[in-house]
């Protein structure tokens, strides 16, 4: 689902007319009438760019983007907002915002420029992969959780690098063994690479899964 599109609108006359708009114009967007519910979805889903409406109920909608940002959240994001004045836009791009539409607003407008932050978004993360808080560099073997560099061998970053692009099922040793060490060693040598991936990534929460007999999964 490279080119989601996240809106989150309390207007729900207004959050199905972008909704219909949007995905008429080639996208798979998914809609929340509050922050409910979406960030357990950007933990889940591979999202290009949320598009969010200030006035929401029980917190504010730029605020919740700062929120995002300091977790590491980095795609972009367009601010549709009845808040108009220069000090309202000012606000909305000091808290994370990278465009700022001010209602009303024509449907064409907004469909071009999610169309042109989604571009450039996928662009620029051409050379990276991204799961959940995890952030890989493949041109750099550099690893960031959080937006902080955590240092992990060549090795590791290619496990890791395996079990977030094979996600959606468990990995077994013997592949692992195949696809990334390439030699003759043993499952021992598997299981203690990634453990001690393990001890360097899941200082606050788990991210790979031992299942029992088979082998790994990326959670």
């Amino acid at each position: 689902m490279a080119n989601t599109i996240l809106i989150i609108e309390d207007n729900e006359d207004l959050l199905e007319l972008e909704e219909f708009h949007l995905i008429n114009a080639g996208f798979d967007v998914m809609g929340f009438l509050s922050t409910k519910g979406v960030v357990e979805t950007l933990e889940e889903e591979s999202v290009s760019l949320l598009i969010v409406d200030r006035n929401l109920p029980c917190v504010e909608g730029s605020e919740f983007v700062r929120e995002l940002r300091d977790k590491g959240y980095d795609m972009p994001v367009i601010f549709v907002s009845a808040k108009g004045n220069q000090n309202d836009i000012e606000e909305g791009f000091l808290r994370g915002g990278d465009d700022y539409i001010t209602k009303p607003f024509s449907m064409n407008e907004l469909v071009l420029r999610a169309k042109a932050k989604v571009k450039r978004y996928l662009g620029s993360s051409v050379s990276k992969i991204k799961y959940k808080d995890l952030v890989l560099n493949k041109e750099s073997n550099e690893l960031y959780i959080k937006n902080s560099k955590v240092t992990i061998t060549k090795l590791e970053f290619k496990i890791l690098t395996y079990l977030i692009k094979n996600r959606d099922r468990v990995v077994s040793r013997d592949e692992l063994l195949e696809e990334i060490w390439k030699d003759d060693v043993g499952y021992r040598s598997v299981n203690m690479a990634i453990s001690r991936l393990k001890s360097k990534i899941e200082l606050e929460k788990k991210y790979i899964e031992a299942i029992r007999g088979v082998g790994y999964k990326i959670c």
